[in-house]
């Protein structure tokens, strides 16, 4: 309605000519000047740090492999909090036909959790702090806020919903494949067999997810097509 009165306003506040150079070279001071995010902290207990010594000898990186388990725990444990804000969600809203039950939902919820507990655990094996935030966790944790906000977000449906948890498992998938491979580099085959595992879990979630929200798309497709025949 007040379209034109906008671009008028865009005219008068337009920015002065030129290109983003300056702020670009601003950014590139800022970039070179920074300081890394973080470091991955040492063990907290004598038993650790003679595990890391251990792993060192044999020829492993052991401060990458916790780095990335840190990752890994910060994503699960974000994912239980995903799927409790959908769950929440789902009693507020209801589903739809082929839609997820609430069943489904706490099983991937109950899932995440076994995961984060799993990888918990290896933490500890390898003498390291799980409660701990390396950098690689710092990292993962600001890129899957936006996917928490926007669950969260009261005004959002819960196929909105949905559309934010895919992209969260999409990219959970991607976590575990890359942490498989490191796994079997460094000679943990267990690790990387027990992580397989979780990985097919979320290959599932993922499947789940996106069958959900095609059925969501067909039945807001047939419900517009009654309108308008409706209206013929």
């Amino acid at each position: 309605m007040h379209a034109k009165q906008l671009l008028e306003i865009s005219k008068e506040h337009a920015p002065p000519p030129g290109d983003e150079s300056p702020l670009a070279n601003m950014r590139r001071d800022f970039f070179a000047a920074s300081q890394p995010i973080g470091t991955v902290p040492p063990p907290g207990s004598v038993k650790g740090m003679a595990k890391t010594a251990l792993e060192t000898l044999k020829g492993h990186k052991p401060t990458v492999l916790v780095d990335k388990l840190g990752e890994r725990l910060a994503f699960e444990r974000t994912g239980v909090r995903l799927y409790e804000s959908v769950l929440t969600k789902f009693d507020a809203l209801g589903s739809w036909d082929d839609g997820p039950t609430r069943a489904q939902l706490m099983q991937n919820r109950d899932e995440e959790l076994a995961h984060f507990e799993m990888v918990r655990q290896y933490l500890q094996k390898l003498g390291a702090d799980p409660t701990a935030m390396t950098p690689s966790a710092d990292v993962v944790a600001v890129i899957s806020s936006g996917v928490l906000k926007a669950i969260t977000d009261p005004r959002t449906t819960l196929a909105q919903a949905l559309q934010a948890l895919l992209v969260a498992e999409r990219a959970d998938i991607e976590g575990w494949q890359g942490l498989i491979q490191l796994a079997r580099e460094l000679g943990h085959e267990q690790m990387a067999r027990d992580f397989q595992e979780a990985e097919r879990a979320e290959q599932r979630h993922g499947v789940w997810v996106r069958q959900w929200l095609d059925a969501s798309v067909l039945q807001d497709a047939n419900r517009e097509i009654g309108k308008q025949h409706g209206g013929g």
